[in-house]
């Protein structure tokens, strides 16, 4: 054992091995680098003890010098001290046991450090094969030297060895920390790190780099090594998707606001609106106009993309025009024209038609109609498009699908505003006409419809004489805001014209118009106020229905709320009286009747809405108003605040005698 103990007297790691690789003696450098105490790696397989990166070339190392009796060499990488991995070059051999028959191997550790470069073949050979480039750092001599990598970046590093200074100044400022910090690294690999990197003349390059620290031969010198992997096309690729994607985003949310938009619209104008503000920016149009039909002719409506000179062309044109544009709404088939030759070809009777007289030889337009084959003729919009643009299919679908949503907008508009105008035209006839020539009494009154349903709703007035000679004054509402809750009001307003007539006591009124209504078992419910008023000395008899409190408002400038007395809301409790009360209006005194559209809202309690109206009115009166200018006050305010409910007012101003 003599020549064997003199094998492991060496330096460097060696180990004496059983031909199948089984450890039979090593030194305390070969059990050192292994990360091992000696004695646990006695009768252990070699390949076992490495890691788990370097265990098929551990393998591979023994089984060829075992098997082929010839030199085997390899760069291995050892788990090393403190972390750091050790790149040695071993020497694997046969030889005899001195002591016996025995074959064995002899691997052992080969001085390299006249030849470091040896060490990094393996190394600058698998990051070739990746496609990645290798470089290493000196931090004694202050010095970085490119290994080699793939031709595409090869080029990037012209310079074999340079200062790491020249090699930090070529990284982006905003990156030079993240640099450093890499030729500081740790014992373990580092992340992928993100460069930026100048490498005349193509300019900045996007760079990942990771590094690890790594010692070169046994007892040699340690070097930090950077993997370094060019993501510049990729980063070309990465940036050109993200700019799709969001285009994609801006154009789903432009679509999504467009159909948002059309659904929404109230009328004809806000339409129309949408349309031209909308459609050309959507589908990168240069220009847009939208055409509507009315009574067989074009009502044309453009962007700034088209000037008016040239929609005029299609203002009032027949539907039985032979141009495109016609030929689209008749028919409901959508029309793409690729080029001013392409439009001459397929209507050669509109080949002076001046919209067409500025097209050039690439130029297109796009025509999509409103409605389908088969259906009423609506409308259709047209868009132009810049030279050489061309859109796709799928746009061509989305143009339609906007155009299918603008058509059933424009079909619920029109209907709607043939609503309204009935809903206007029956509320118009039960809207009462006031008394004039009151001696010594102002009547005014005022009405705006609701915003919701069909701008109809429940709330009426009502002034006239009885036959004492005083005027009574009424003022209600009805549940609802429909054609119902109107044909309700009209009911109860000439139920207690009738009643007033024969019996013109308020309370009596309003018992006998609630015996009339219980009877009819109606769905819905009326509150109301009536007065009883003599012009001739001002005196006022009142009683309420479950309404609002009148507002009394003087020529000083006050103004009080005066809550009559009275009972529940018509149509709703049997055998109900209505107790009145009888005070005296001064002259120059008015009293403002209102329903609760105008004291009540979203955000706006009664108690404040009353005490906004009556400050107002008394300030009215203060200034010297009549009873017309009162009422115009009160209601544009309460339209001013935004409320959704019909509101009516009723005023009443007693005259100062001359």
């Amino acid at each position: 054992m003599g020549a064997s103990d003199e094998l492991l007297r060496r330096a460097g790691p060696s180990a004496l091995l059983t031909l199948d690789g089984v450890i039979s003696g090593l030194n305390a450098a070969m059990a050192t680098a292994l990360g091992k105490p000696a004695e646990q790696c006695l009768g252990h397989s070699f390949g076992d003890l490495w890691p788990a990166s370097q265990q098929v070339s551990a393998e591979r190392l023994v089984v060829c010098a075992a098997g082929t009796k010839t030199v085997a060499m390899r760069v291995l990488e050892f788990p090393g001290r403190s972390g750091v991995p050790v790149a040695c070059l071993l020497e694997a051999r046969q030889l005899k046991d001195p002591a016996g028959d025995e074959q064995l191997v002899w691997v052992h550790s080969l001085d390299a450090r006249n030849d470091l470069a040896s060490l990094l073949i393996p190394f600058r050979l698998a990051t070739e094969a990746a496609d990645l480039g290798l470089w290493m750092y000196s931090p004694q001599g202050d010095q970085m030297e490119w290994l080699g990598g793939p031709p595409a970046l090869d080029p990037r590093f012209p310079d074999p060895t340079v200062p790491v200074s020249r090699v930090i100044s070529a990284v982006h400022p905003d990156d030079r920390q993240a640099f450093r910090q890499l030729l500081r690294s740790a014992p373990a690999q580092s992340p992928w790190v993100k460069l930026r990197y100048l490498a005349p003349p193509d300019g900045w390059h996007h760079l990942a780099v990771r590094t690890r620290r790594m010692q070169l031969g046994y007892e040699g010198p340690e070097r930090i090594f950077g993997v370094v992997r060019d993501d510049t096309e990729r980063e070309k690729r990465k940036k050109k998707a993200q700019v799709a994607l969001a285009a994609e985003r801006q154009r789903a949310k432009d679509t999504a606001d467009f159909s948002s938009a059309l659904i929404t619209a109230a009328t004809e104008q806000e339409l129309v609106q949408v349309v031209l503000t909308r459609l050309a920016a959507t589908f990168g149009a240069t220009g847009a106009l939208i055409a509507l039909v009315d009574e067989g002719r074009l009502r044309v409506f453009t962007d700034a993309g088209i000037t008016m000179w040239e929609a005029e062309a299609f203002h009032g044109m027949p539907l039985k025009h032979p141009t495109p544009l016609p030929e689209a709404i008749r028919t409901g088939r959508p029309q793409f024209i690729s080029d001013r030759k392409d439009y001459i070809r397929r209507w050669p009777h509109g080949a002076e038609f001046p919209h067409l007289a500025r097209l050039g030889a690439d130029h297109a337009s796009s025509i999509t109609p409103l409605s389908e084959v088969g259906n009423q003729p609506l409308g259709a919009w047209l868009v132009t498009y810049g030279t050489g643009y061309r859109p796709s299919l799928e746009e061509r679908t989305l143009m339609g699908t906007l155009a299918d949503l603008a058509g059933q907008a424009l079909r619920r508009i029109r209907l709607q505003q043939v609503r309204v105008e009935l809903a206007s035209a029956l509320q118009q006839t039960m809207l009462p006409t006031l008394p004039e020539h009151l001696p010594g009494l102002e009547v005014a009154a005022r009405y705006r419809p609701s915003r919701d349903g069909l701008d109809i709703g429940g709330d009426w007035y009502d002034a006239f004489l009885v036959p004492d000679g005083a005027i009574a004054l009424e003022i209600g509402d009805v549940q609802g805001h429909d054609v119902d809750a109107a044909a309700f009001m009209g009911q109860v307003r000439l139920s207690m014209r009738a009643i007033a007539a024969q019996e013109p006591d308020p309370g009596t009124v309003l018992t006998r118009t609630n015996e009339l209504l219980v009877t009819m078992a109606p769905e819905r419910f009326a509150s109301c106020t009536i007065l009883h008023v003599d012009s001739r000395d001002g005196r006022v008899t009142g009683t309420s229905a479950g309404h609002v409190p009148l507002l009394c408002a003087h020529r000083d400038g006050s103004h009080e709320v005066r809550e009559l007395p009275g009972g529940p809301v018509l149509g709703i409790v049997p055998g109900t009286d209505y107790p009145e009360e009888t005070f005296t209006l001064d002259e120059d005194t008015a009293l403002v009747m209102v329903t609760d559209g105008v004291v009540e809202g979203p955000g706006l309690p009664l108690d404040a809405g009353l005490e906004e109206a009556g400050t107002l009115a008394a300030q009215a009166v203060h200034n010297g108003l009549n009873a017309e200018e009162i009422a115009d006050r009160i209601l544009d305010t309460a339209v001013a605040v935004d409320h959704l409910d019909d509101v009516a007012v009723l005023v009443i101003r007693r005259s100062p005698t001359s």
